[in-house]
């Protein structure tokens, strides 16, 4: 079973994130999901950037890297959207890292190293016409992570909106999430 790292979204620790990580424990998976909001949430993606304006996204990326700190050794990172950003700097830093999924976002590769670990497997999941997605460049991050890594993979759901997978947010996409949550439990698995 995978030791992972979960690290949320722009709106904070929500009880949508919490379920999902349950789900990957129900799974017998460990999951680590730290708060890097320290408890707040937001009700709109609005409110939690500007939240993460007001902390800094250095800041919360140091605190979801730093979070890694204490897990053991092969770990795979999980980000979804703001927590990309830390989930991928991981997968491509860390010489232990097991695998990657990203969640309604991705960076150029060319962010964090000069390329993607041979050794560590990532999906990249997000809706096709998702505005932050789609239209602000992290489809093509991804298309580009896709093209030039051998194990990765890009699962575009129909629809068009951010955050489709947490089952606490008004935009939540039963369907599209069930279909993410199906194929990364596959993901864990396939590391086993």
């Amino acid at each position: 079973m995978a030791d992972v790292l979960l690290l949320h979204h722009v709106q904070g620790l929500t009880p949508g994130m919490e379920a999902f990580a349950s789900t990957l424990r129900d799974a017998g998976h460990t999951v680590h999901a730290p708060d890097l909001f320290d408890g707040r949430t937001f009700t709109t993606i609005d409110d939690g950037m500007a939240h993460a304006r007001e902390v800094g996204f250095g800041e919360l990326a140091g605190r979801g890297v730093a979070a890694a700190d204490d897990l053991g050794s092969a770990p795979v990172f999980i980000g979804f959207s703001l927590g990309v950003m830390a989930a991928q700097q991981l997968a491509q830093t860390r010489a232990d890292a097991r695998g990657a999924v990203l969640v309604d976002a991705c960076a150029p590769v060319s962010e964090f190293s000069d390329g993607w670990p041979e050794d560590v497997p990532v999906q990249v999941h997000g809706m096709g016409n998702d505005p932050f997605f789609a239209a602000g460049g992290d489809l093509d991050a991804a298309r580009e992570l896709v093209a030039t890594t051998e194990d990765a993979e890009l699962f575009l759901y129909d629809g068009d909106v951010h955050l489709f997978a947490d089952a606490s947010l008004d935009v939540h996409d039963p369907e599209a999430a069930d279909l993410l949550v199906r194929r990364v439990l596959a993901f864990l698995d396939e590391l086993d």
